[in-house]
This record gives C-alpha cells, structure tokens and sequence, in this order.
C-alpha cells in the first residue's frame, strides 16, 4: 500500500524532536482535553491486558513523552520500567511527574530512539508505546527494535490513533481531527504546526489490517486488535514466539 511505503521509507519530513520539546508544556493538559479524557481509559485498558498476562514485569516504554503510560503501568507492580523518547523536555516533565507520585528508581526515564533501542536482546517481558508509532521515522525498524528486546514468550502494547468507519462518526471524527483539534491545539500550545502535524500523521497512518500486517513483519505472532471508542484508537497485541 502507498502511504504504508510512503511510511517505511526514510526519516519523517517533519522533525519531530523539537516539535514535542516545543509543546511539552501543554502536552498532558492538551492530551486530555482534546480527547475529552478518554486517553486516561484507553490506557487504562492497554494495562489491563498486560496485568492478565504478567506479573512484576520488566518493561520498556518507547515514546514515553511524559510518561503516562508507564505511570499507568504502576497498577501492574513492575519490577522495572524504562521509557525512552527522543524529546528532552519531555522527558523532563515526565520526570518531575514521577518524582511527586514517589515512583522515582521504579520508573526511569532515559534519552533513546526506538530504531536503535539502547538495550540488550530478549531483556524486557513487555514492550509497549502509546500513540508514538506514528512518529516513528520508520516503523517498521521500531517496532522490530521492539521485537528484538522482549523475551521469547513477551508481548508488545501499542495503542494509537486509528480511523473510524461507520456513518455517521467517521465524518464528525475526520471534522473534529482537521478542524477543530488543531485550532485547540494552536490556541492552548502556541505551536501553529504540532496539532496540524497530528492530524496529518494519524491519517496517513496504516491502521487496522495493515498494521496488523505491519507487526506480523516486524516479527510478532498472535497479533490482534482491540477497537476503542467507535474505532477512534486501538490496542494492538502480539507476542514473541
């Protein structure tokens, strides 16, 4: 498929490093309000089927940003997360945030990419990201990097961003993601480009069955997906074999 290629080819036009360090400030309050706080429930499930599946696991959280998810990822008493993300002002945040819930030396935050994770092979039980596979430059290497640092028998977490299709919400959803998210976005942020570059990035982003395909690739078995919200994200599951 086209823009899957378009995808897999070569680094992002847009540099997403500074655009993040540019809107770290507001991230958490812009992540919930523009998605009316249905982001804290969608993680909230992601880590739901990972407790089902282990206990005290070690896991990596790629494009952690603030940290969210590996906050959330608290509930499974982990004996370890390290997140990395390629954003430093995130990263502080998310830093700053995980010192006041007393989770500092649980959860470390560390500088990294996920094309080139700094780890070792098979040294986390869970990987998993929360709406950073679409800024990955390549997600296809991302998500093999993923692959290659669980354990035989560990299992990778995505959620992200998918495109509803059933009349009438495929239509107020594409009007709420071109217009009025990155008016909002704009007004609260200062940033005239990063809200923009949401819309753009989620829909130009291979959903559904072609990133199952994606992730059968990048060498994941048992991949399957759970719909949220009318099809508005999704939880992407697959395992090490």
């Amino acid at each position: 498929m086209e823009k899957e290629t378009d995808l897999l080819q070569g680094a992002k036009k847009t540099d997403v490093g500074p655009m993040f360090d540019s809107i770290a400030w507001r991230y958490d309050f812009l992540n919930h309000l523009l998605s009316f706080g249905t982001d804290r429930v969608w993680r909230k499930k992601a880590i739901r089927s990972i407790g089902e599946k282990y206990h005290n696991p070690v896991i990596l959280d790629v494009a952690t940003g603030t940290g969210d998810l590996a906050i959330a990822a608290m509930k499974l008493n982990p004996a370890k997360i390290y997140g990395i993300d390629i954003s430093g002002q995130m990263l502080e945040i998310g830093r700053e945030k995980i010192a006041r819930k007393g989770y500092a030396g649980r959860i470390e935050l560390l500088s990294g990419n996920s094309e080139n994770i700094q780890f070792p092979d098979t040294c986390f039980d869970v990987a998993m990201v929360a709406f950073g596979v679409r800024n990955f430059a390549n997600p296809l290497a991302g998500l093999t990097e993923m692959c290659r640092v669980i354990r035989t028998g560990g299992m990778v977490i995505v959620l992200e961003f998918s495109k509803p299709a059933g009349f009438p919400f495929r239509q107020i959803y594409n009007f709420y993601f071109r217009n009025l998210l990155p008016y909002f976005g704009k007004l609260f942020s200062k940033d005239r480009t990063a809200y923009r570059y949401l819309h753009d990035s989620v829909m130009q982003f291979p959903d559904n069955e072609d990133f199952i395909t994606l992730m059968n690739r990048a060498g994941f078995k048992k991949v399957q997906q759970a719909r949220l919200t009318w099809g508005v994200a999704s939880i992407y599951t697959g395992f090490k074999e």
